[in-house]
């Protein structure tokens, strides 16, 4: 059996496995085990096992994930999230659809804070959603809105996706999270753009709450002091090269401590419930990375990659059909696996090939994450939408599909931008190198 079918059967175990609803981590270790041992022997098989499992475990770079999901875990317990939120509604949720524009905001300054999409929209909609049911909020608008601005937190760093991307390509943490400030900023202007004109063509979508005073609107501003702050130091310590990303989310842990402690919300079951959620999200985090580790050694081993591009090369197709082919990939991918698994499993393989095409290695990563977001709420599947489904479940999931189509809209055009226009992600990253 030649080491190409091998691997192609294993794809296919994989992808059976997957969807009898096995744990994502475990079939990549096990698919990776099996079928790097008949290529190798159960000698090397088991050797890998044990070692890619410890080695993952005591990786420096891997220190950054569980202290930056500690800090938005413990900035999500302390309330920072309803703070800002609370702050955003002062000063625009008088306009017509202003509390889901609030939201908006909301959504992406907290995920300057928590670097997770779920974390993001369960702690702003938790607040948020209630507050437009109020004011008679459509839910279209209200729970569309929520799904797709939940997606900022997975591109303004600190973000998860980066992280993960960035260690499996090799390429620079901090370059990767300073290259998703400007298009976080665009796609959350463009959510906003989005909202102002559709509740202009449909007014019967939002009601607007009570203007604020402007006492009011300046008094709250003290609340979101603090966080502002911390992403301050904690961005701009990785900017300016004062500290590592995995030593900025320590001080970004501490930060989140200190916030607490000033606004006198440093409880201990806020405290033990921050740390209890870290622990559970790292836990699984790990797992799927030891399990993609071991799973891709096996494809390495089966020469996969090596035929993948000899395909490629074969097909004499142009860069760009073969970018827009890989994206659609992506997007598709989306529709059924969350962001971190797919990047885990394909970024190694697919992202040198396209590198090695001429594009620009961070660039290409910018919109990889946008197009598996994209696809995270896309219908007819999209497994954002399904998971927020799970929360609210007083509302269709053909209501929440409804409602993010115009925001779908909005990242094509926000993708489109960024292949038009590529100096809005590498601006900032060039002026970290040397020189």
């Amino acid at each position: 059996m030649s080491l190409a079918l091998i691997g192609v059967i294993g794809l296919c175990m994989f992808f059976v496995l997957l969807f009898l609803n096995m744990p994502i981590g475990i079939v990549m270790a096990l698919v990776g085990l099996v079928g790097f041992s008949l290529i190798r022997g159960w000698g090397a098989g088991l050797s890998v096992l044990s070692v890619q499992a410890f080695r993952t475990a005591s990786d420096f770079n891997l220190g950054v994930i569980p202290l930056f999901i500690a800090m938005g875990f413990l900035a999500m317990r302390f309330g920072l999230s309803s703070d800002l939120f609370y702050v955003m509604n002062k000063w625009i949720g008088h306009l017509r659809g202003g509390l889901a524009m609030a939201a908006t905001l909301a959504c992406a300054i907290f995920g300057a804070i928590c670097g997770d999409a779920v974390a993001t929209a369960a702690a702003v909609g938790t607040i948020a959603l209630p507050e437009m049911r109020k004011y008679k909020y459509k839910d279209i608008l209200s729970t569309g809105i929520l799904a797709s601005a939940g997606n900022l937190g997975l591109l303004i760093p600190p973000s998860l996706a980066f992280v993960i991307y960035a260690i499996v390509t090799e390429q620079s943490i901090g370059q990767l999270f300073i290259a998703g400030v400007f298009p976080g900023i665009l796609l959350a202007t463009l959510f906003i753009i989005t909202i102002m004109i559709w509740c202009k063509i449909n007014p019967s979508l939002a009601t607007p709450s009570p203007p604020a005073t402007w006492g009011e609107r300046v008094k709250s501003i003290r609340y979101i002091l603090g966080s502002f702050l911390l992403i301050v130091l904690v961005l701009g310590g990785i900017y300016g090269g004062v500290f590592t990303p995995t030593e900025a989310a320590a001080i970004g842990v501490f930060g989140a401590l200190l916030i607490g402690l000033i606004f006198k919300r440093l409880t201990w079951p806020a405290f033990a419930g921050g740390i209890k959620d870290s622990a559970a999200l790292t836990g699984k985090l790990f797992l799927l990375i030891i399990g993609a580790m071991i799973f891709m050694r096996f494809i390495t081993v089966s020469e996969i990659p090596l035929h993948l591009s000899e395909v490629i090369a074969a097909l004499e197709l142009s860069r760009f059909t073969i970018l827009a082919i890989t994206l659609v990939i992506y997007i598709i991918l989306g529709f059924v696996v969350d962001i971190i698994p797919i990047v885990l499993i394909t970024a190694p393989v697919l992202h040198p090939v396209l590198v090695g095409m001429g594009y620009d290695p961070i660039w290409i990563s910018v919109l990889i994450v946008i197009t598996i977001l994209m696809g995270g709420i896309t219908p007819p599947v999209g497994i954002v939408v399904f998971a927020l489904s799970g929360v609210i479940k007083d509302v269709s999931m053909y209501t929440i599909f409804k409602g993010v189509l115009p925001f779908l809209i909005s990242m094509i055009v926000c993708l489109a931008f960024l292949i038009a226009f590529p100096d809005i992600v590498l601006f900032l990253p060039e002026l970290m190198k040397p020189g």
